[in-house]
């Protein structure tokens, strides 16, 4: 993952529209968590979560039904649309 200084929120949402593509090839292999995500995109969990809400947000992906609480939640691209 990539560590460096932490950037706005301003920044990191400019970075949206790039990354939403990065996201969609990363679950089409299978879904993921924010943190699986992270890792294979190589991107702050704090700067892929916001990106990964917002795409939940609009539709394109959809939270996968957790066994347990616990668990952190898994995301995978929404097929309806």
């Amino acid at each position: 993952m990539a560590i460096g200084p932490k950037r706005g929120l301003a920044e990191v949402m400019r970075d949206e529209m790039v990354m939403k593509d990065k996201i969609v090839d990363c679950l089409g292999e299978a879904p993921k968590t924010i943190p699986e995500i992270a890792e294979a995109l190589e991107c702050p969990s704090h700067e892929v979560l916001l990106w990964v809400m917002a795409m939940w947000r609009y539709g394109t992906v959809v939270e996968v039904e957790k066994k347990r609480t616990e668990e952190y939640s898994r995301y995978r691209l929404n097929l309806k649309q």
